[in-house]
């Protein structure tokens, strides 16, 4: 008797697949229809999957690494984030002794008068957040995070540090430059954009080092253009901001505000605390308009004349004058109300009152309380303004010279 050896299992599987080939035979013709029938349905599924496989393929060919295309963010966070600085920043503040016992008879009487009541000397620390516009070494940010800084360092995002001077301030338009010392080779310069070409509703992109947490980007959109400093609670700036709902922090301030192309539209600043979601950034337009003046170390002239203001509309008027509790009647007109005239200033002096509404100034409309501010603004130091003005159920005309406004108040 032969022993053949066992098959293995590739000859096993031909070796079925060959009786299953064999010709047929009537009385196996129904098994075998089966099998064809399975081995058909086999077939036309594998030649339908086909384009599906081919897809797979494709995909897998824009894997991470192989050519796979990245985010509008991450392509403007490339051009611009080595540009992008943290500063920290010391300041010396002289505080008075304020033991309450050391006024106090009875304490010297018990203790003697040994006790020494010179003032105290602490050291604060901030940080702030800044951007390169020029390869020399030329920082732009506000100028909350440097001004009055005994020491500023910068740091780049690669890790390395250099000692800053300021080089100047303007605190009305809260902007600053900063020099870096040493820089041995070019750096990265950020490229500034055209903030009168943004939209509500555009790509925002803020970058920055908020809580000390460096190399932050957060995305929003632009959530209104031309919003001024009063209306945002900080009524001794003299700015239009740009609102964002992109994620501005601590440490924020003075970083970069981007568009979508990676270009500096604005610059981060100013943080609501009553506010959730959102943010204020300075127009790059107006930064490039002092930002040579500030790197000559020039000081910024601000005209004024002195008073403070609410925008007056026709509906405002009628809500106010229904009230019987209303301190005045105002006309229902489109203008600005006089709500303060401080003391010593040129609006003093001229005669302007509380509750004047100013309609126009120079014959050209006053529509509100920001576009006044900018006429002012742009008339520059020294000059006569004409500003018309309605008062009770007068019209008259006061002139008005304007003056330079006190940094201090």
């Amino acid at each position: 008797m032969k022993i053949y050896p066992k098959p293995s299992g590739q000859r096993l599987l031909s070796h079925r697949l060959h009786r299953k080939l064999q010709p047929l035979g009537p009385a196996s013709l129904g098994g075998h229809r089966q099998w064809i029938w399975l081995v058909s349905v086999w077939v036309a599924a594998s030649l339908w999957l086909l384009p599906a496989a081919a897809s797979a393929a494709e995909m897998m060919a824009l894997s991470p690494g192989q050519g796979a295309s990245h985010s509008f963010v991450a392509e403007a966070v490339r051009q611009v984030g080595d540009t992008v600085v943290r500063i920290d920043t010391e300041r010396t503040v002289v505080r008075p002794s304020v033991d309450p016992f050391l006024g106090d008879p009875f304490f010297q009487d018990f203790f003697g008068g040994g006790f020494s009541q010179q003032p105290r000397e602490d050291r604060l620390r901030g940080q702030g957040s800044g951007f390169i516009i020029d390869s020399g070494g030329i920082i732009l940010t506000n100028a909350h995070v440097v001004n009055d800084a005994d020491t500023v360092t910068v740091t780049l995002k690669g890790g390395h540090t250099f000692a800053g001077i300021v080089q100047g301030v303007d605190e009305v338009s809260d902007l600053a430059v900063v020099k870096l010392k040493g820089v041995q080779e070019p750096l990265p310069v950020a490229q500034l954009g055209d903030s009168d070409q943004i939209q509500v509703g555009d790509w925002a992109i803020a970058v920055g080092n908020p809580v000390g947490l460096d190399n932050t980007v957060t995305l929003g959109i632009i959530s209104t253009l031309h919003r001024t400093s009063a209306e945002v609670g900080i009524p001794n700036k003299r700015l239009e901001f740009i609102q964002t709902d992109a994620a501005i922090n601590p440490g924020n301030s003075g970083g970069p505000l981007l568009s979508e192309a990676g270009e500096v539209i604005g610059i981060n600043t100013a943080i609501r605390a009553d506010a959730m979601g959102i943010g204020f950034a300075i127009p790059i337009n107006k930064a490039k308009s002092l930002k040579d003046r500030l790197v000559r170390g020039e000081a910024i002239e601000h005209p004024y004349i002195g008073v403070q203001m609410t925008t007056l509309t026709p509906q405002i008027a009628q809500e106010n004058n229904r009230n019987p509790n209303a301190l005045v009647q105002l006309p229902e007109v489109n203008g600005v109300v006089v709500m303060q005239v401080l003391p010593n200033t040129p609006a003093a002096r001229a005669g302007l009152r509380r509750g004047d509404v100013i309609t126009a100034i120079d014959g050209e409309p006053v529509t509100n309380a920001g576009h006044m501010q900018e006429i002012v603004e742009n008339a520059g130091l020294e000059q006569q303004l004409q500003i018309t003005v309605r008062r009770r159920d007068r019209t008259q005309q006061i002139n008005v010279r304007t003056a330079e406004l006190n940094r201090a108040a």
